[in-house]
């Protein structure tokens, strides 16, 4: 069985865990093909992203001509497929927030893929986010002239679908996809809120996995003043800038508090801003971004996670804080509170507040060191036996089997 992978940027330091589902997949006997639109315009620090690139078709690399030259044989090659992907492409740029014309260049994307569907015995085509990726996999199921017809699923993660479903015809991707994968109980309940009440049983949910080899003896609590880690872009979203406020509160009552911001993004230098007006630069370090052998160590320097964001799908850093035996201090959003347990494994707080936050990074700080690693171990236990990458990729691989002996002739 041979499937293709959908990407629009591909590998992210972001978005390891499509890595690690890939390599799952491939030791489940899975055939992958990594077609990405785009590399990552950031530099890769973590080894198996860079084998990863070496691995992976970039489509817009083909340069434009290349791309055109398809879509026009394709068009006088299968006329009907093509004016059929024609219309889905228009209608769906007629609603979406970049227009028509990026939906043609999607359209030439996707002949693209269907050239290389019918070259080479793909059986059926995999996006991950349901944004432009999933557009690509839909239109290129309707330009492949294969026998039974080419199917597609994708993953969605939340949040970027689930802010704008309907600009993104999120919807009429689930209604005509094979099946729609979920991370979280959550995330399949919003796409329960746009798919067609026939379409529910299509829905499936395979969390992100972790490695649990990569997490095998989780280091002991360290001695010492309270430090913190927090991981991930420097975008609004995330809400590191409530961090950094809380902090200042904290400070005054924690001299000794230290918080290690990793990762990188657009909003560094006004993270660094707030940092150097609160006189936080002996309390933060930002590390940039990190290989995962080194998020490890910087989890285990940590005593706890905290994950401020105001909106996710199901977080990552989550589940390898917990995998890596520490407590976790989180909002109370999306699908966060199917792995953080108030508690038991953690701290869940209201988003966008640093007051409350400041108060459950004190409570944190004054719970004996005994108590955290119990609560460190709970998290640990939670998240190995619910987010094992291996099982996961069973699961998946097991819905890629049914779609496509339902397509076989």
């Amino acid at each position: 069985m041979k499937i293709a992978y959908i990407l629009n940027t591909y590998p992210q330091p972001s978005h390891s865990f499509i890595r690690r589902e890939v390599q799952a997949l491939e030791r489940h006997g899975v055939e992958i093909e990594r077609i990405a639109m785009r590399p990552a315009d950031v530099p890769l620090v973590d080894p198996g992203d860079i084998d990863e690139q070496g691995r992976t078709d970039y489509v817009l690399a083909k340069g434009g001509a290349r791309l055109v030259t398809g879509l026009v044989r394709r068009m006088w090659r299968s006329p009907r497929r093509f004016q059929s992907a024609l219309a889905k492409a228009w209608e769906m740029g007629g609603r979406s927030q970049v227009g028509r014309l990026r939906h043609l260049i999607y359209l030439a994307e996707a002949a693209y893929v269907a050239d290389r569907v019918e070259g080479e015995g793909i059986d059926h085509l995999h996006a991950h986010f349901g944004t432009n990726s999933t557009t690509v996999a839909l239109l290129a199921a309707m330009l492949a002239d294969v026998p039974g017809g080419l199917g597609y699923s994708f993953t969605a993660h939340g949040p970027e679908e689930f802010d704008a479903p309907q600009v993104l015809s999120l919807g009429a991707k689930v209604n005509t996809a094979d099946f729609a994968v979920a991370i979280s109980s959550f995330g399949r309940s919003q796409l329960s809120r746009w798919a067609a009440f026939g379409s529910w049983a299509r829905l499936k949910v395979v969390h992100c996995g972790i490695e649990p080899s990569r997490f095998s003896e989780p280091q002991p609590l360290p001695d010492g003043p309270l430090r913190l880690a927090a991981i991930g872009r420097f975008v609004e979203q995330k809400g590191q800038m409530v961090l950094i406020h809380a902090l200042a509160k904290l400070v005054e009552t924690h001299p000794d508090l230290h918080l290690s911001l990793i990762g990188d993004g657009e909003m560094r230098q006004d993270l660094e801003a707030a940092i150097a007006r609160y006189d936080l630069s002996r309390h933060v370090t930002l590390t940039g971004w990190l290989s995962e052998a080194d998020v490890r160590a910087e989890l285990a320097k940590a005593h706890a996670l905290v994950m401020p964001s105001f909106a996710e799908g199901l977080p990552m850093v989550v589940m390898e804080a917990m995998a890596a035996a520490r407590p976790v201090v989180a909002t109370y959003i999306a699908g966060t509170p199917e792995l953080v347990v108030p508690g038991q494994t953690g701290w869940l707080v209201p988003a966008g507040d640093p007051d409350v936050l400041a108060e459950a990074i004190s409570d944190l700080a004054a719970t004996p060191a005994e108590t955290l690693s119990r609560m460190g171990q709970a998290g640990r236990t939670r998240v190995l036996q619910r987010h094992d990458s291996e099982i996961e990729a069973g699961k998946l691989a097991h819905h890629f089997e049914e779609a496509v002996r339902a397509r076989r002739p």
